[in-house]
This record gives structure tokens, C-alpha cells and sequence, in this order.
């Protein structure tokens, strides 16, 4: 509640708009990353973990040498199992909100409207999500923050869009266009079922590190594409029409104002002409 204060009166107030100006930048994301990556935040490790409730023996690399090593933990092998064809899978652990494109604008319930086009700054990329489907995945920091391919893919090189760096929070959404005034990553991949697939990391509040770990290649299921360092964070996922057949429940969550708790792997939909 007291976060939810905080953010109200960054949001909301003249006041806290002229201290939100600093905490979007980038610099002041660069000083708190670095602090992070030192062992004087260690001492945060402990209370992080406990608050939380994450199992740390779920994990590798415990004890954590700084609170960043714990912040983009890598869970051990097993605990993601990959949902087999023909089903769509997560990313990511995330609460997923599902959002149809009518024709190149996204449009949010009470949250701000957006364009592929301006998301990714690349109007014929767009162009192929015409009356599409966008999946937001909205990370929390108690998420597991590294994410992995949904499909075998050749992908494209990252693509890096520089912004700001507002929190992903639904109270920061419903004043400003987030995700096409954060820093984001896309990439565009050729995937083996799903058609041409768009993935967009967006950074947020003291969120500026995307780190993905492959150029321009191929790529597996399953396999990890990258992690954000500290903060919540969002993936997007921009899927042509009728490639991906997803569940109306879905849809009609997210109209209702609800976020649907996803795990990474775990069956999401399911990929037009690929059942079995």
C-alpha cells in the first residue's frame, strides 16, 4: 500500500511530477544499477527474499554475492518444464493481459492507448500485426526476471528504442504511454509455427538493463533469450492474425481489469494447425 501511495503522488500531483522527471532517466537508473551490482547491497538480499516468499533453493547460485545476482536468479533445471506442441507458451513469469490490435492500435481498458507503429518505431514490421493479437506480460519483482523463446526461430538482430523509465504499474498506465516513451528491445523472429513473432522487452522505474543474450540467428523453444536487472519490468508479445488460437477468457479477463497469472512455459493457447 505505502508503494501504491508513493506512486499516486508521482503520478498524480504537480509535485510529484517535477521528482518524476530524475527518476525516469536513465542516469539515475545507471547509479542504482551500479550500487546493486556491488556487495553493499547485499544486506538487501535477505529481507528481498523473505518479503517475497521465493524459495531460494529453487534457485542457483545462492548465497548471492550482491542484490542483483539474486534479483535475475536463474531457477534450476526442471521447474519450468516447456508445455509440448501445440500449445503457445509463456515467456515468462508474468500476469498476462491479452489485447486485440484493430488495425494498428492497441487499445488497453482504462489504460493508454498505443500503435505498433510507434511501439516499435518500424512501420512495415507493424504492418504485419494488423488486426493481430498483443500479450502483455507484466513482470512484479517477486517475478522470475529472465525470459525464453516461445518457438524454434530465426530471429533478427535486437533492435534497442531509448526512452524513459517509467514503472509498468496499471497507475503509471492509465496517465502516460508507457510503453512507447520506455526504453524498449525488439525482435523480430521467423518462427518455426507461429508465423512472424515481435518481441519487445520494455525497461521501467530503475529498470534501464535489457539484457538479451543472442545476435541475429537461430534460436530453440525454450531455450533463455535474456533477463532484466532490478525492478518490474514487461514483455510484449505481437502475434499475427490468426496464427495463435487463444483462449476468450482471456480476453475477457483483461476487459474486466484482471491480469492472468502465467508461468514460463505453462500452455497459454494454441498454435492454429499444429494440433495433433
Amino acid at each position: 500500500m505505502a508503494n501504491e501511495r508513493m506512486l499516486y503522488f508521482l503520478y498524480h500531483t504537480a509535485a510529484g511530477r517535477i521528482l518524476l522527471r530524475p527518476l525516469c532517466s536513465r542516469g539515475v537508473s545507471r547509479l542504482c544499477g551500479a550500487f546493486l551490482n556491488t556487495r553493499l547491497s547485499k544486506p538487501l538480499v535477505a529481507p528481498f527474499l523473505r518479503k517475497n516468499g521465493i524459495a531460494v533453493a529453487d534457485f542457483e547460485g545462492a548465497p548471492f554475492a550482491n542484490f542483483n545476482a539474486c534479483f535475475s536468479r536463474k531457477i534450476r533445471d526442471g521447474l519450468r518444464p516447456i508445455a509440448p506442441l501445440p500449445a503457445f507458451v509463456a515467456p515468462c513469469d508474468a500476469l498476462l493481459s491479452a489485447y486485440h490490435i484493430a488495425g494498428d492500435t492497441v487499445i488497453p481498458v482504462k489504460q493508454s492507448r498505443f500503435t505498433v507503429s510507434a511501439l516499435l518505431g518500424n512501420d512495415p514490421v507493424a504492418a504485419r500485426y494488423a488486426d493481430g493479437v498483443c500479450l502483455v506480460f507484466r513482470l512484479c519483482v517477486q517475478h522470475y526476471h529472465r525470459y525464453h523463446y516461445v518457438d524454434d526461430a530465426k530471429k533478427g538482430e535486437n533492435v534497442f528504442i531509448k526512452g524513459k523509465l517509467h514503472t509498468v504499474r496499471p497507475i503509471a498506465l492509465r496517465e502516460v504511454p508507457v510503453f512507447v516513451e520506455n526504453c524498449r528491445e525488439y525482435t523480430v523472429m521467423d518462427t518455426a509455427h507461429c508465423g512472424t513473432v515481435t518481441q519487445v522487452e520494455v525497461g521501467a522505474l530503475l529498470v534501464g538493463k535489457i539484457c538479451n543474450r543472442d545476435g541475429a540467428g537461430d534460436v530453440k523453444r525454450g531455450a533463455e533469450k535474456g533477463m532484466f536487472l532490478y525492478g518490474g519490468s514487461t514483455v510484449i508479445l505481437l502475434l499475427e492474425k490468426g496464427r495463435v488460437r487463444l483462449p476468450e477468457t482471456l480476453f475477457a479477463a483483461t476487459a474486466d481489469g484482471k491480469e492472468t497469472p502465467v508461468r514460463l512455459g505453462e500452455a497459454i493457447g494454441e498454435i492454429e494447425g499444429e494440433a495433433t
